[in-house]
């Protein structure tokens, strides 16, 4: 099924820990298994939890935030991500209706089910309780009118006579009972410092955790009537975000929206760099480049003719030995980066670049060396590049969002990445030669011109004088 009439539910849940990404994933996997082409997306900026999506469906998952992109873009991002699809499933955020902080709704699992126009089904954590269950869905359901709350899952229910009870208490709330999950410890999924554990670290045990859930969901949910809830969205009005449109707006004033010779635009991956949206690589391409991606695990060389690099986030403090022991790619790296290609790296790229972590030697890129620490850095933030830069022109704003457990000393250059103004006031980051490194993550969709930038950058570089073919 094509176009806005694309069939589609929100999983959400009162409170984190309820069980969204165990449901979510299960369902994910089990229509996927019916023959059904799943489009799975995840509210928020999280990077870890649209991989297991992701291997639940064989299609990339894809992040829907209103904070990072703006409310106008969720349900073209949402059309885009979902095209040929028949079903979409979007896992939400934290508790329904929490949103970025102090700013309402923004961001939130409520806000984009209502610009998506999605039925929202709620995964409630029955551990605890029976019959205040019907009393805390009916005040979810009710806060909102907007938001249609069309069923629940009950997740982590103790044994049949907890579930009887729990389904006598729904009886009167006028909300339907989708789904009963058992508390079940076989499909769990490792977390550590910032999550789970992502799937490119543990891909055969999380494939067979995907498959349990599957089964699971399989056996305790109403899968026909999850579907037919789902095929009784209205049409979407909006038009699909469409990488090439949004190049060629951005990139005719500046220099043409062609770039002429395809440069070459290395991309990390692999279990140490997992942290990626799929629209990056689809903005670099409609740009004009070749992305040609690498693992700084496994490759000892960046992939030959690279005229610009890309190394987005992960967590390299975890394999800080591996990535150090490699030193010819260590090496390959800071020549690029000598060499004036631009290079973006964000978060644990901008840990890779510098002196070391921990003690372990990285690239030496950048005048800095990192460490853990328990304190966790988490939050969105709003910048302003402070001067021209391979990634920003002067005075380009940005949304971004900080998600680590590490420090940076210093923790900006002579010449900052990004100036930040909410909701702190502070310089951050490096800029030196082609190079800009920061701890921001920003979501190049909602800033196209980054992308268009470096590749115009890369194409430079490609043909300077003295430059490698």
């Amino acid at each position: 099924m094509n176009g806005g009439r694309i069939p589609r539910l929100v999983i959400a849940a009162p409170s984190s820990g309820a069980g969204k990404t165990t449901v979510a994933t299960g369902l994910m996997a089990a229509f996927a298994e019916a023959g059904l082409a799943v489009s799975p997306h995840k509210v928020g900026p999280d990077y870890i939890d649209p991989g297991y999506h992701s291997l639940a469906t064989g299609r990339p998952g894809r992040n829907l935030d209103a904070y990072l992109c703006g409310p106008g873009r969720i349900a073209p991002l949402f059309l885009h991500g979902a095209a040929g699809a028949d079903l979409a499933l979007v896992e939400g955020v934290m508790g329904l209706f929490d949103g970025a902080s102090g700013l309402g709704e923004l961001s939130s699992t409520a806000q984009v089910a209502k610009l998506l126009r999605a039925p929202v089904v709620l995964v409630v954590d029955a551990s605890s309780q029976s019959r205040s269950v019907a009393a805390l869905v009916h005040g979810f359901a009710s806060w909102d009118p907007e938001v249609r709350l069309a069923g629940v899952i009950l997740n982590k229910v103790g044994s049949d006579r907890h579930e009887a009870l729990l389904r006598e208490a729904m009886g009167s709330s006028g909300v339907p009972v989708l789904g009963a999950l058992r508390r079940d410890g076989r499909a769990g999924t490792p977390s550590r410092h910032l999550g789970l554990v992502p799937v490119a670290e543990r891909r055969a045990e999380a494939l067979a955790s995907v498959r349990e859930l599957a089964a699971r969901v399989r056996e305790g949910c109403d899968l026909d009537a999850l579907l037919a809830l789902a095929r009784s969205v209205p049409e979407l009005p909006d038009t699909p975000w469409d990488p090439a449109a949004e190049v060629a707006e951005v990139a005719a004033p500046a220099a043409g929206a062609a770039v002429p010779g395809r440069p070459r635009i290395a991309v990390a991956g692999g279990a140490a760099f997992t942290f990626a949206y799929a629209e990056h690589t689809e903005l670099l391409t409609a740009a004009g480049a070749e992305v040609v991606p690498f693992d700084p695990l496994r490759d000892e060389q960046l992939p030959p003719g690279a005229q610009g690099l890309v190394i987005g986030g992960g967590f390299p403090e975890v394999y800080a030995p591996e990535l150090s022991a490699n030193a010819p790619l260590r090496a390959a790296v800071a020549r690029l980066a000598a060499s004036g290609a631009p290079v973006s790296a964000e978060c644990a790229g901008l840990l890779y670049l510098s002196r070391a972590i921990d003690g372990k030697p990285m690239c030496g890129v950048l005048p800095a060396e990192a460490r853990m620490t328990e304190r966790l850095t988490l939050g969105y933030r709003e910048a302003v590049a402070l001067a021209d830069n391979a990634l920003a022109a002067a005075g380009s704003r940005v949304r971004g969002h900080e998600f680590h457990r590490t420090v940076l000393e210093p923790g900006a250059g002579a010449e900052p990445a990004w100036g930040l103004t909410h909701p702190e006031r502070r310089v951050e980051g490096f800029v030196t030669g082609g190079v800009h490194a920061s701890y921001l993550h920003v979501h190049w969709a909602a800033e196209p011109s980054l992308a268009v930038r470096l590749v115009a950058g890369a194409a430079r570089t490609a043909t300077a004088p003295g430059a490698a073919r």
